[in-house]
């Protein structure tokens, strides 16, 4: 999605998931298993239906993110899907809005569109928002909260995919990632101070000479490999998404039936 003024690009992320497309879709309806995946979210509970709210009425939901221990960003939004479309894709949009002073997104619309496609699910999404704060929000945005959060949809899309391609869950996902972050730490860190070099070489014993000349090489090498080395295959990582549309997406016609939740 892109603004009408052109200052800004919405965002847009795209996974392929070899899996059901009734699968796919209740891992991400379901806001029980919703908040297990998607890195944005600690909390997401559908609220109970408002007065003459009839069966097929948008559903109206409450978000909360804990950005520190003792701090917890929440808003409302409200839902609707499509599940039976002529074409055979599936999609749901959604308004949120969020009154916390601390929330630098105010408000915003996003969906997301299931498309078959021959043993697996096109499974992508088109979202944008408002930032507060005025000249301050909208630079502090662009510079860090919307590349921020540009990443943590792809990687949560990923951890996803783990999920139903490998049933690896997404509690498990985490602690590769996690694991895998410090692995890559400790080698930079060792590369780059030396640490323990000189025990190492005195294993090589008369050989230690020689090879001390290959060292800046061989700790040039190890940090390139840390650095650069793509994630195994049961992290997540945010780089096995699309995060450009092939084409210009357009949200889908549901989106504009939806009201403002505030």
């Amino acid at each position: 999605m892109r603004q009408r003024t052109g200052q800004r690009t919405g965002l847009f992320v795209e996974a392929r998931i070899r899996a059901d497309l009734d699968e796919v879709w209740a891992r991400t309806q379901d806001p029980a298993q919703h908040r297990r995946w998607d890195l944005r979210f600690t909390e997401i509970d559908y609220l109970p239906p408002g007065e003459g709210d009839g069966e097929g009425a948008p559903q109206r939901f409450r978000y909360a993110t804990r950005v520190l221990p003792f701090l917890t960003i929440a808003g409302t939004g409200v839902s609707a899907g499509e599940r039976e479309r002529p074409d055979g894709t599936r999609t749901s949009a959604l308004r949120f809005a969020s009154p916390h002073p601390l929330s630098l997104l105010a408000e915003g619309s996003g969906y997301w569109r299931y498309v078959p496609d021959g043993d697996g699910v096109r499974f992508l999404t088109g979202y944008d928002y408002r930032p507060r704060w005025g000249v301050f929000g909208a630079l502090a945005d662009r510079a860090l909260f919307r590349p921020l959060m540009g990443w943590a949809t792809a990687w949560s899309f990923d951890r996803l995919r783990l999920w139903l391609e490998r049933g690896v869950t997404p509690e498990r996902a985490l602690v590769n990632w996690l694991v895998e972050i410090a692995v890559r730490a400790c080698v930079v860190a060792f590369a780059c101070t030396g640490l323990g070099l000189e025990s190492l070489l005195l294993l090589f014993g008369p050989f230690a000479a020689s090879l001390a000349y290959l060292c800046p090489l061989l700790l040039s090498l190890a940090v390139c490999v840390a650095l650069f080395a793509p994630p195994r295959s049961r992290t997540p990582a945010a780089r096995r998404c699309l995060r450009r549309p092939p084409v210009r997406a357009r949200a889908p016609r549901v989106l504009h039936t939806l009201e403002d939740p505030r």
